[in-house]
């Protein structure tokens, strides 16, 4: 049975264009991990205090590597798209609360301006012991990110304004593999 407290009301266009400025004051340099998630299978998440990152794997424990990918010849996982990045303030504006994060399906939730700006491909981003690198790959939103945050939100992330400033989030690669945990500063290398 659903209760009316279990019903979220989608954001529509107007409201999420009215969250773009505080979106905008995200740290440039230096910010914050808030939130791992680990994918164990499909639609499942975990919610963790901290995790391990490694080169040839993503995240350690996640399905990335299983999931294959339509992007690559072969339908194997794609290198550039081992984990993805999400602005925490994006993310919260689209998902009313901090309880709904992990739905995105975004292994990692910062503070932090992950525009094509300020992170353009290549950047490296040291969290914990790890370093992650910005893939080329866009990272888009999907018929699922509709369903959890509403339509208006994927056009939200999928205009040329939102791919700019990456609403959707980012794909990256792990470059050093190491221990990340929640509250780890994340900084450009």
């Amino acid at each position: 049975m659903v209760h009316s407290a279990d019903i979220v009301t989608h954001l529509n266009s107007e409201q999420l264009d009215a969250g773009l400025d505080h979106i905008r004051q995200s740290p440039a340099d230096s910010g914050q991990l808030l939130m791992i998630v680990r994918r164990p299978d499909i639609d499942q998440r975990e919610v963790l205090a901290d995790g391990a990152l490694d080169v040839d794997v993503g995240l350690v424990g996640d399905t990335w590597m299983d999931r294959g990918s339509a992007s690559t010849p072969d339908g194997s996982s794609n290198p550039e798209a081992q984990i993805t990045i999400i602005n925490s303030r994006a993310l919260d504006l689209m998902a009313r609360s901090e309880d709904r994060w992990q739905l995105s399906g975004d292994q990692l939730v910062v503070d932090m301006d992950i525009t094509m700006e300020n992170l353009p491909t290549g950047t490296q981003l040291s969290i914990g012991s790890a370093v992650v690198e910005i893939s080329e790959k866009p990272h888009t939103g999907c018929v699922k990110f509709a369903d959890r945050f509403g339509n208006d939100a994927l056009r939200f992330v999928s205009t040329p304004l939102g791919r700019d400033l990456r609403l959707r989030g980012v794909n990256t690669r792990v470059v050093q593999s190491g221990t990340i945990r929640k509250g780890d500063t994340v900084a450009k290398v």
